[in-house]
């Protein structure tokens, strides 16, 4: 760009931690520490200390019993659903669900149904005509990716116990977005206790690689020993694991980031919508703007750019033909 300054409007970097001192000083004292690998899987001798307190702290933020952490967020999907999901049960998802999530579905042999985005009442019906199945499994993201909207977690949970279903909502755009301090989707409505797992990224918010899911501990032992990802990769390296753990603490401390996320977002929807552009169902730090055609998505994408701001066109197949937008993501930074 020829030394131009770009601004940079797309990155998952919600709080701006991935440069934050605090995180940095950690991977360095954990490579000093420890090296830069740790030689093996979990299971075998690829489990430091610091891969135990990671998972400790991160149960206590989520307020859930256990935490497991996986390679990235990709991996938590597949390995949960590949493990958990059985021939004689059926999944619900959402029909807007994340890659991950749908790709996790696929290694099973479980039966599937899928219900409009959000429409509840569609829900109910599919789960009224599943009774016969072994295990019911509503699964849902948190806050959709392409959209920014929000999953009526209520609704579903109350569903769910009524029809003695297992709810399953996939953080990776909430975590340090939504709730006291980020702690996601659940602390946000206040279902603590109510959400049987819940599945994040350490690779957006959290600013820097990882995935896990969260729950009950016999939920995080059986994975241990039944989860493909999680047994046959090598563990995360020592400055992951030890920057991911200061990502918590900083989390804890640090409300500001978040209100200022915030206060930015809400200050940048609020003016394009003024100005009569389309953002969409956006409730979130993603804002879209919807501008359907695929070509004009990518014109106006470049356009932006010649200006100075960087915010990536998304166009079929990522998102329906005639949806094609350009997404921002704000941040704290």
């Amino acid at each position: 760009m020829g030394g131009r300054r770009i601004l940079q409007m797309a990155s998952n970097n919600y709080l701006g931690l991935t440069d934050h001192p605090r995180m940095k000083q950690a991977a360095i004292e954990a490579i000093e520490k420890y090296g830069v690998g740790s030689g093996s899987v979990r299971t075998i001798s690829g489990t430091l200390d610091i891969h135990d307190q990671l998972e400790r702290e991160l149960a206590e933020f989520k307020g859930t019993e256990a935490a497991l952490v996986f390679q990235s967020g990709f991996t938590t999907n597949q390995g949960v659903f590949g493990t958990l999901l059985q021939a004689e049960d059926v999944v619900i998802s959402d029909e807007l669900n994340h890659a991950s999530i749908i790709d996790g579905i696929r290694l099973t042999k479980a039966a599937r149904r899928i219900f409009k985005h959000k429409d509840m009442n569609q829900l109910e019906e599919i789960l009224k005509e599943s009774g016969s199945f072994s295990r019911r499994y509503i699964v849902t993201d948190g806050v959709f990716s392409m959209d920014g909207d929000i999953a009526p977690l209520p609704d579903i949970v109350e569903l769910a116990e009524r029809y003695d279903a297992i709810v399953c909502v996939d953080d990776a755009h909430a975590s340090g977005v939504l709730g006291k301090n980020g702690k996601g989707t659940t602390d946000h409505f206040g279902l603590n206790g109510r959400v049987h797992i819940q599945i994040g990224t350490l690779s957006k918010a959290v600013g820097v690689v990882g995935g896990y899911a969260a729950g009950s501990l016999a939920l995080k032992e059986y994975l241990i020993h039944k989860a493909r990802p999680f047994l046959f990769s090598t563990s995360q390296t020592p400055a992951v694991a030890a920057s991911c753990l200061e990502a918590i603490r900083v989390l804890r401390s640090s409300p500001e980031l978040g209100e200022r996320m915030w206060a930015s977002a809400n200050f940048f929807r609020s003016q394009l919508q003024g100005d009569g552009f389309d953002t969409g169902a956006s409730e979130t730090p993603i804002i879209p703007i919807v501008i359907g055609d695929a070509a004009r998505t990518m014109e106006f994408s470049a356009r932006l750019l010649e200006e100075g701001v960087f915010a990536p066109a998304i166009v079929y197949p990522t998102v329906a033909a005639d949806k094609g937008r350009v997404r921002f993501i704000i941040t704290a930074s």
